[in-house]
């Protein structure tokens, strides 16, 4: 693939055969951003783990000290007392029959969608709209839930969700260019310690395999995945 020129620039900067510290990546994924606004600085991991198997799978959710950065969107599948809840609490669009209509149709102007346990039945419906994009509700995420107003909290307060892929890999995002290195390396290591109490007891061998940094339009950076305890060290010398 051609890479732009900002973007073979970018690149020169660090080497791509070096494992930098998180507190360097995160230094480096500033320095490398290409992009004209406040770019998303993201994670991505390789594990040792085989997807395919129902034991082996890495799912789960985790709330960043210092948030995401960017206020979610958030849907609501809910009637009665909880509809009125979830608007309370935040939610940006709240319905049940109609709105699950909409998104049956193509709608998808949020972020993020939590139901409540009742509506579970017709939501489950949307599996093929929301499901290829990370969107539909699942209790062990505590997005079905009686709750729903926590759940809103939460999402709009920096809570993210990550699932390992059908290769292995998983993806989330630590904050913006424009958060501090120290804002960055506290959300990683909040996110990596949520992967690593996930490890499945199934999973033999080496369990991080690979970890890269980057921005949104950025080249990927290296990261030491033995580095999981005192990653702020290297901002405090």
């Amino acid at each position: 693939m051609k890479r732009s020129k900002g973007h073979r620039n970018a690149a020169a900067k660090f080497d791509r055969d070096n494992l930098y510290s998180p507190a360097e990546a995160a230094k480096l994924a500033k320095e490398t951003n290409v992009a004209k606004f406040d770019a998303t600085v993201e994670v991505a991991l390789r594990l040792g783990v085989d997807p395919r198997k129902a034991d082996q799978m890495v799912r789960g959710t985790v709330n960043l000290p210092h948030g995401t950065g960017k206020t979610a969107r958030v849907l609501v599948f809910a009637t009665g007392d909880r509809a009125e809840e979830a608007r309370a609490a935040g939610a940006d669009i709240v319905g049940a029959d109609e709105l699950i209509d909409e998104v049956a149709k193509g709608r998808l102007d949020f972020d993020a969608v939590v139901a409540t346990p009742d509506l579970m039945g017709k939501v489950g419906r949307l599996g093929r709209v929301l499901g290829p994009r990370g969107l539909m509700p699942n209790p062990k995420t505590g997005t079905v839930t009686p709750a729903v107003g926590k759940a809103v909290t939460d999402i709009k307060g920096g809570k993210i969700e990550f699932r390992v892929d059908r290769h292995a890999n998983l993806h989330f995002i630590i904050g913006k260019v424009s958060f501090g290195e120290r804002q960055l390396i506290e959300n990683y290591a909040a996110a990596l310690d949520e992967v690593l109490r996930l490890k499945p007891s199934a999973a033999k061998g080496r369990y991080l395999k690979k970890i890269t940094f980057s921005t949104s339009m950025g080249p990927g950076i290296p990261v030491d995945p033995n580095v999981t305890r005192g990653m702020t060290a290297d901002l405090d010398a």
